[in-house]
């Protein structure tokens, strides 16, 4: 199946790109088009070839070359069933490796933790029930609701892996969309700046605090806050929390926090 999707999204870009071309745009139908000229199957789930680009896979080296230095090809929503190649600034969020990471008591339910039916359900909830939005930003937090699929103007249908509305000590209400990936899935700019862009059109009374979270393992969690700047997603915050059992964390750990404040 890899080979099969790299084959096709290297056609469909073989078919629009020429040198010196920044972004193009190609609607979802021409995988069918092009799975006959190439006489390959059809992929039974034609999301998932586009979901692995955007998230979880490389771009076919013939790709990859194409761009210049420092850039790299991203594939974004662009309307009803279109999708866009565009280059820009490397795309990918990758945790640092030097990070401090911070213990936090585990209050995820065991029962929730044993039955979770999936690595990005599993994160959504440890985030949820450890409170680690209102932790990371500093501001009280409830969760609205979770992949929330709705219709953003210029992008088509989006899913938005869970929503937060909060509030500070000053009244700012604010809205969190979180971004999240688990197993070999990668959290991607492209995803952040969709979430932005729903902000903005539904909530334009809120301030928008867009949030993404990857698993480091099954007990650490890497938390980023993103926002756009001169057209670009950008980190602004990045912590690493760990849950652990409550009496796994040492008066030594408590000093060490105390020194990050």
């Amino acid at each position: 199946m890899p080979n099969l999707y790299e084959a096709i999204i290297l056609e469909i870009f073989r078919g629009h790109y020429r040198k010196g071309v920044k972004s193009f745009v190609f609607d979802r139908s021409e995988i069918e088009k092009v799975a006959k000229r190439l006489r390959v199957k059809l992929p039974k789930n034609i999301g998932d070839l586009f979901y692995s680009f955007r998230f979880r896979k490389a771009f076919p080296q013939e790709i990859r070359e194409t761009a210049s230095a420092g850039n790299a090809w991203m594939l974004e929503l662009a309307g009803q069933a279109k999708y866009r190649f565009r280059l820009g600034k490397e795309s990918r969020i990758i945790p640092r490796v030097d990070s401090v990471r911070i213990k936090i008591p585990d209050s995820t339910p065991e029962i929730v933790a044993k039955y979770a039916l999936s690595d990005e359900q599993a994160l959504l909830a440890k985030v949820r029930y450890n409170r680690l939005i209102d932790i990371f930003l500093g501001i009280t937090t409830y969760s609205m609701q979770n992949h929330l699929r709705t219709t953003v103007h210029g992008m088509g249908q989006i899913e938005v892996d869970e929503i937060y509305v909060g509030i500070n000590q000053q009244g700012v209400q604010f809205v969190v969309p979180v971004q999240a990936k688990g197993g070999k899935d990668q959290l991607g700019t492209v995803q952040t700046n969709q979430d932005i862009e729903f902000c903005r059109q539904k909530f334009p009374e809120l301030v928008c605090r867009a949030v993404s979270a990857q698993f480091l393992n099954q007990s650490a969690i890497a938390l980023f806050e993103l926002v756009m700047s001169d057209g670009e997603v950008k980190v602004i915050a990045e912590r690493h929390y760990e849950l652990v059992p409550a009496d796994q964390i040492t008066a030594g750990d408590l000093k060490t926090y105390g020194r990050l404040v």
